[in-house]
């Protein structure tokens, strides 16, 4: 879109532009990262409004998608922290109010997005830019807001945990590393 003058295209044009290139990468970077489909819809469209009151400074960004992908990933960082600080408050509570339970509740098959949830968020986002989303441990570095160095070795630790965690003689089940790296280009499921 353009405004009268038809020579420079008006600032909600361009972030009509921008939003349809990249909505779904987006989405599906939230979800990835919070491992929820109708959270990660919520957190894309907060991500969407907080770029669009940014508007100005993302549109003249070098790497305007690279912008965004932080802002979705400093949102969802956020977001698993409110969610954990529930979960504790929900915890004590029940804690106070129930008998002890007999053992521990593990699940009996162990899919790629609940090892990706079982990550610490730092390893988990920097597994995911890295493998699932194909971006340089620089642009990474860039996103996280940290060295390019504690990039390569929170994917590498990530990925041997996931490793640890899809090992087929642990779990019983045929999987492995490559299901997380297949993550880039199959679509299971809504966003993966």
């Amino acid at each position: 879109m353009s405004n009268r003058r038809g020579s420079v295209p008006s600032p909600t044009g361009e972030f009509h532009v921008f939003f349809e290139r990249h909505h779904t990468e987006l989405a599906r970077l939230a979800y990835l990262l919070l491992g929820d489909a109708e959270e990660a819809d919520d957190l894309t469209a907060d991500a969407f409004v907080a770029l669009w009151h940014r508007w100005d400074r993302v549109r003249t960004a070098d790497r305007p998608a690279a912008y965004a992908r932080g802002v979705v990933t400093n949102l969802a960082r956020s977001h698993i922290r409110s969610r954990s600080r529930e979960r504790r408050r929900i915890a004590l509570f029940w804690q106070r109010h129930q008998e002890p339970a007999e053992g521990p509740d593990v699940p009996a098959v162990l899919d790629v997005r609940e090892a990706l949830a079982r990550l610490p968020f730092r390893r988990r986002a920097c597994v995911v830019l890295r493998h699932a989303f194909d971006v340089s441990e620089r642009d990474a570095a860039r996103i996280l807001g940290i060295s390019t160095g504690t990039v390569k070795s929170q994917a590498s630790r990530g990925m041997a945990e996931l490793a640890r965690l899809l090992d087929p003689a642990e779990q019983g089940a045929d999987r492995s590393v490559e299901a997380v790296l297949a993550l880039r280009g199959r679509k299971t499921g809504r966003y993966t």
